[in-house]
């Protein structure tokens, strides 16, 4: 092995480092993001693991500031993009049945026997019905409305972060909320 080679993975190697210690500074934040823009557990995980190799891959180009930020933008982008391939593949629910060739219908019982830990956390944390006041927005509301009133971000951060105008961030979390509000109290939350 060549001087060159060992120097390109002991780099390769710090920047790992680096990214992991990022990481796991904010760990918490960007789960409850993408839990919360998910609306589910499975979700979560892949748009944290397809958002997290997307970063490390451009790692090299972050210029050291902002590196939440960074990371919920790509999450952001990512959910939004996840959005658009779903709906291009719609998949069919086991718990409503489905059509055969024949024309029969059929039904699939499928129970979960086992309680999951993560889901009862997040349940805890946010309720059941803030989550489908949260799932009812459109993906562009549902980051504004999260960003600014569960990270605390202010709307100068989140337009750049979203890179949009600060005009536009107000008024799609005044809508996002708006239709939260509409929504819980659909739900018999006044």
């Amino acid at each position: 092995m060549t001087r060159f080679q060992t120097g390109a993975k002991d780099q390769t190697a710090d920047r790992l480092r680096a990214f992991e210690v990022m990481v796991a500074r904010d760990w918490d934040r960007f789960w409850r993001y993408a839990y919360r823009m998910c609306g589910n557990a499975d979700d979560a995980e892949d748009l944290l693991a397809e958002s997290l190799g997307e970063a490390f891959q451009a790692f090299g180009q972050y210029r050291g500031q902002g590196f939440d930020k960074w990371i919920f933008r790509i999450l952001t982008t990512n959910r939004i993009d996840m959005t658009r391939r779903a709906k291009l593949r719609q998949a069919k629910s086991l718990d409503t049945g489905w059509t055969d060739e024949n024309g029969d219908g059929q039904t699939c019982d499928v129970v979960d026997h086992l309680a999951n830990p993560e889901i009862s956390l997040m349940d805890s944390t946010l309720s059941e019905r803030m989550q489908k006041a949260l799932d009812a927005l459109p993906e562009e509301y549902r980051a504004a409305v999260l960003l600014c009133d569960v990270e605390q971000m202010p709307y100068s951060e989140i337009a750049e972060m979203l890179k949009l105008p600060i005009g536009t961030v107000r008024s799609r979390i005044h809508r996002g909320r708006t239709a939260m509000r509409k929504t819980l109290e659909s739900l018999g939350w006044s």
